[in-house]
């Protein structure tokens, strides 16, 4: 039977290459994002390639309202939900807590935690009608880790790790799985948001060593979600070689 999968954030990254993995795989997917036209070139692409049903909803999920109006009442075809895979998320500035600006704090508090409840809240209640599902959230190794500048964005990350633990003693007795992924440096747009496009501080991240990139996360995803029913994998810890934790690496 094929499955049902929805990927927030799919628009760039590990949201994008999950989607793409999940359509390897025979999922029907539904993948939303703040960036239309990105979405609708997705859907384009996976359904050419795939022969998969591919739906776009296009909302912002810091916004309650708008999560309920998209995610409320599902298009034809979605009744059920197998797989939901929140990785919507950002991290915005690289300052001390004296010196943080507080849209970035907003910014990161209501996509990385207040979006993920949101989400999980309407999701989680179909899967509990529907008698079992999986929830994988991208977390971070901010989530067990704190370093300098990091405050609040780890903050949000350690609510996560808190979060994907929370929902799985929760929703065990729904039969729903609960898998949180914690990666280290990974190459996508992440460092570009996080200085706000400066191109040439976001490049000097990775200068010298040799990132995860989006497609890795992905494959991780997909072992995760591909085990026996008996079989929960609660969390993933995945680093470049060249990274030992969240203040370790080494750069060539």
């Amino acid at each position: 039977m094929t499955k049902n999968a929805i990927v927030t954030g799919a628009t760039s990254g590990i949201g994008e290459a999950t989607a793409i993995a999940l359509a390897e795989n025979g999922y029907n997917l539904i993948i939303t994002g703040r960036r239309v036209d990105r979405l609708r070139q997705l859907k384009k692409t996976l359904e050419a390639e795939y022969g998969i049903q591919v739906e776009t909803l296009c909302f912002d999920v810091r916004d309650k309202h708008q999560c309920a109006a998209n995610l409320e009442h599902l298009p034809d075809g979605f009744e059920r939900i197998d797989l939901l895979v929140n990785n919507a998320g950002l991290a915005a500035g690289l300052e001390h807590i004296d010196q943080g600006d507080l849209h970035d704090w907003d910014a990161m508090i209501d996509t990385n935690v207040k979006g993920v409840l949101y989400v999980t809240r309407i999701i989680s209640r179909k899967m509990i009608e529907a008698g079992g599902g999986h929830i994988v959230n991208i977390g971070s190794i901010a989530g067990t880790e704190t370093y300098e500048n990091g405050a609040v964005y780890c903050a949000s990350k350690h609510a996560m790790h808190a979060l994907s633990q929370g929902m799985h003693i929760d929703l065990l007795r729904h039969g729903i799985r609960v898998t949180e992924i914690r990666p280290g440096m990974v190459e996508t747009e992440f460092s570009l948001v996080r200085f706000h496009g400066n191109k040439e501080r976001a490049d000097n991240v990775y200068t010298g060593l040799e990132p995860l990139t989006g497609e890795d996360i992905a494959e991780t995803i997909i072992w995760a979600v591909s085990q026996p029913a008996h079989v929960n994998i609660s969390e993933i810890v995945v680093m470049p070689s060249q990274q030992a934790n969240a203040y370790y690496s080494y750069k060539k």
